[in-house]
Formats: structure tokens, sequence, C-alpha cells
């Protein structure tokens, strides 16, 4: 095989991709992802080693949590920018070994491999992948433990964006990096790093969390608008809202409108955005179907963060990344210096010469249901819950993806009872978001709560109804889990639902590949994991 990647939902035959990714990456920007993961593992190393001997080091802590985000899935494809990264970790490797200046009985090949020609690169890159690890059981914990790393990294840099940051989740991140690289570590060494890795994926998510709301306040409840107007606009996808800022200031009085796409949706629910009025609403759908919808859309795209598919030809010129985002061919914006914000100059120059965007739909959906908005409605839905108008809520958090087997979760929306509402964060909602579900008692029978990373919207509310019916655990709630998942921030989301200790959550569509039947055995037998059959099977034994 010339790669070997099962990090998603939807590796090749449920197994991996051996020799080009599902989501589109080639087999050599494959291994040169590994080969940075590699390098970054060293960087890990060698800053415990500094934070032991009181050595300060932000850019170690920054380029872990960037690395680690550029390897997630359909973030990066451009591989003259992970080879630069690369080089970068390893510049990094030397300042910090130099300036701990002590000797080390053993140290792990990640923390002293040096190749700074590109050939050696690309022979060092087939090295150091995931079946490196030939102790199937090891190997998926560590890459479970991996994967949950990626997801907090992601959530951390938003965060990191907009001036926030948690040293204890820096340090646990590397922590967990310097575990994968410990070849003494046992199954039952790991298993508790995997949950403990879910208890900072609550931190960061409550970073995050606060991060945002401080900076544009709280999501309020919100009609989205759909349709188009007919000025040129500029098309937002992926998380950072940072970015999203930015380019709405820069945008203002130009004659150019912004629109959102697929998980940047929840940028319609804050405050501080809704006084912009060349802020149009969404247009399209979920990642996925980027390929139509960025056709259709007709000015250029920005691509904040991960969720990017290759780019047809037709519109590539169109598409412009930045942050950890990143695609050969397609024009990068740099990254803030000094403390100025990123120029958009060139993507608004761009978007004045674009004819206006074709229309795809019409009509609004709402939202806006995080946590500080529904405990504002707790008193009536409390009330709908004890008179019996609401018997159970449904968690359908998390990821969408492209196989036909995820129609499930739009007939399985489309066939809950009347009495029972769906909470949702991610791109998931995609499936249901734009059924006619209805409402109880005035309570919109879907509340999506935003962006994945909102998840911990979801677990804020549950621990709050926890403690109003005054239950002693969290699983005796009238709310069930049915979770789809694609990518590693959906892996942190589950990880965080377990440290929380909720349990018999349904998994979908299909179980990971990474996770070894001995593995899967365990998260069944502690947790009651579960994968998704039917929906008539689910709901029969989830509602009832």
């Amino acid at each position: 095989m010339s790669m070997f990647c099962f990090q998603c939902q939807e590796a090749s035959k449920g197994i991996g991709c051996q020799v080009k990714g599902v989501c589109g990456k080639t087999s050599d920007v494959a291994n040169l992802q590994d080969l940075l993961l590699f390098v970054t593992k060293g960087v890990a190393w060698w800053s415990q080693k500094a934070d032991e001997s009181g050595i300060d080091n932000p850019l170690a802590d920054k380029f872990i949590i960037d690395s680690m985000f550029i390897t997630i899935t359909n973030a990066n494809f451009d591989r003259n920018k992970i080879i630069a990264q690369i080089l970068k970790g390893q510049e990094i490797q030397d300042q910090l070994s130099q300036k701990v200046n002590q000797s080390f009985e053993e140290i792990p090949e990640c923390a002293k491999w040096r190749g700074f020609s590109e050939e050696s690169i690309a022979e060092k890159s087939t090295q150091v992948g995931v079946l490196s690890h030939k102790n199937e059981d090891i190997r998926s914990l560590k890459e479970l433990l991996t994967y949950g790393m990626k997801g907090m990294a992601a959530y951390a840099e938003h965060a990191f964006n907009l001036g926030y940051h948690n040293e204890k989740v820096n340090a646990f991140i590397k922590e967990g990096l310097v575990a994968t690289v410990d070849e003494t570590l046992t199954v039952k060494d790991l298993l508790p790093l995997v949950l403990e890795c879910g208890k900072y994926g609550v931190e960061v998510m409550s970073l995050l969390d606060e991060a945002n709301t401080k900076s544009y306040g709280h999501p309020e409840i919100t009609s989205v608008n759909l349709g188009v107007r007919k000025n040129p606009a500029i098309l937002v996808s992926g998380h950072d809202l940072k970015d999203f800022e930015e380019l709405l200031k820069q945008t203002e009085g130009t004659g150019v409108d912004v629109y959102t796409h697929s998980e940047m949706l929840p940028a319609n629910y804050y405050p501080a955005f809704k006084k912009y009025s060349h802020f149009v609403g969404n247009y399209g759908n979920s990642w996925w179907k980027q390929t139509t919808e960025f056709e259709s859309f007709n000015g250029p795209v920005l691509l904040t963060t991960n969720c990017l598919v290759p780019p047809k030809e037709s519109y590539k010129d169109r598409i412009y990344t930045t942050g950890a985002a990143g695609f050969d061919g397609c024009t990068h914006i740099p990254e803030r210096t000094n403390g100025q914000p990123k120029d958009f100059s060139l993507l608004i120059e761009h978007a004045k010469k674009c004819k206006a965007p074709e229309e795809i739909e019409t009509g609004e959906i709402v939202g806006g249901f995080a946590h500080h908005q529904v405990m504002a409605l707790a008193d009536k839905i409390v009330e709908a819950v004890k008179s019996g108008a609401i018997r159970k809520f449904v968690v359908m958090a998390g990821c969408d993806g492209r196989i036909k087997a995820r129609e499930y979760y739009s007939d399985f929306a489309n066939e809950l009872p009347q009495d029972t509402v769906i909470l949702t964060a991610g791109c998931a909602k995609y499936r249901y978001n734009k059924l006619p579900l209805g409402e109880i008692d005035g309570i919109p029978r879907i509340l999506d709560a935003g962006q994945c990373n909102d998840s911990y919207s979801l677990a804020v509310i549950a621990l709050k109804l926890k403690e109003v019916f005054g239950l002693d655990d969290i699983n005796k709630l009238p709310i069930v889990y049915n979770i789809a998942w694609y990518e590693q921030k959906a892996v942190i989301v589950l990880l965080a639902l377990l440290s929380l200790g909720v349990k018999n959550i349904h998994l979908g569509p299909t179980l990971p590949a990474f996770l070894s039947p001995n593995v899967t055995k365990v998260l069944v037998e502690q947790f009651g994991i579960a994968s998704i059959s039917t929906v008539y099977q689910d709901l029969s034994e989830m509602i009832g």
C-alpha cells in the first residue's frame, strides 16, 4: 500500500484508505501528514522537558496545536505547507534541546530525527504511519487518543485566535502525544488516558464557549435567511469566528455581501454579527455538497478551517484558504502579524468582479439554542416535561457525510414521535434541520445549539436538567443519544460525553475502523456504546 489512513468515518471499505484518501488527499500528502504528526510528537517531548526545567516555550505550544489541526480530516491538502510545518517543527526541537541543555538516556526517535532535504522527508514519511504500531489494541487506543487530541487542538486554536488559552489543556495534549511514543504503556495504562482526554475535551469546549460568547455575545434565537440578494458576494465556510468577524469589517461599505456555509451557519446567531447589513444569511447545506453549491454561488469562497472538499477546476480559482486549511493551487490568506487583522483585500476585489449568487432555495430556518438561550426557556421546558408534552429529548449532534447510509438520520428524525425534541449541534443537523417537524407548546422540535464544538451546550443543558429534576445520575434524564460521526472533532465530543458519565450512546453510521474488537468490547461493556441499526429498531429501543 502507498498510504494507510483510517481516521475518518468514510475509511475505504470500513478498513482504511491505502491508495488515495476518500477525502481526496493523495498518498504523498497522507504520508507527509503522518510525518508532521511524528515531528509534532518530538516537539511535545522536548516541550515537556522544557516545562520541567521551567523554560517557557509558547512557540512550541502553538506549533503543536496548529500541526494537530493541519492533520485533521479535510483540512489541508497542500504538500508544500505541510513540508514547511515539518521543517518548522524540527527548528523548534533544535531550539528547545539547546535551551534544556541536559543529557537523556533515552530520546524517542521522533525527538531526534532530522531530515532537512525533501528526499529524506519523503523517505521517512513512509515509515512513521499508523501501522508502525504492531499491537492492534495498543494501536487502537493510541489512535483513539490521538484523534481525540486532534479535535481538542481544533477547538484550542479557535479559542487562541480570540485570545484565550488553557495551560492545562496544552499540557495534556503534550502528555498524550508523548504517551503515543511510549512503548512501555499497556492497554490498562492507555484506557484511563483516553478517558482523561474526554475530561480535557470538556475543558477546551468550555474555553471556546467562553471565548466566543465574551467576544460576540450569547447566541440568540434567530431566523436565518436562506435566499440571496443581487449583489456580488463572498461565501464563508469552516468554523473560525475571528476570521468571519474580520471579513465582515473589511467588506462593510464595499457593495459585497457575505453569506455563511455549512458549519459557519451559527455565526448568524451571534448578536455582534447581526449589525452588519451586508451579512445576508446562509447559503447551501453540509460541507460535502460544496462541489455543486460553490459552483452556483459564483463568488469567492473562504475556507477558514477544515471541511474542504478538493475543488473542481471550474471554481478552484475562487477558493481561498486561511489558518489550518490549505489546498495546492488555491490562494492562502496569511496569518495575522503584529496584532493586525488578516488582509482579505484580494478576496474582496475578486468578489467585486463576480456575478451574484444563484438562488438555490428560499425561506428561513431557526437556530440559536445554545445553553444560555435554552436556560432562558428552562421553566417552559421543565413544565413541558412534567406535563408529558415532551417525553424525550434526542441528542442528534455530530457530523454529516456523503454516504447514502446517512439518510438514516433524516428518516429517524421524521419518524420520531411528536412528543420528542431534537437537540443538535454540528453539520449533522443538515440531515433534518429543514424538515417541518413543528413545535411543542411553542418550543421548536429541533433545537440547534450551533457548531460541532457547541456540543458543549448540549452537555450543559443535560447537567442543568439533572440539577433541576434532582437526579443523581445524568443517565436518568429523559435524554437519549443518537450521534453521527465523521472526523476527529466528533471523536473528542464522544470522549467528552463519556467523561461526563453518559452511557448508551448510539454511534453511526458505522463504528470507527480504528477501534479494535477488544477496544470496542470495552466501550460496549463499560459505556453501552452501540452502533445504529434500522430506524424502527432504534426508535423502539431509544424511545419505546
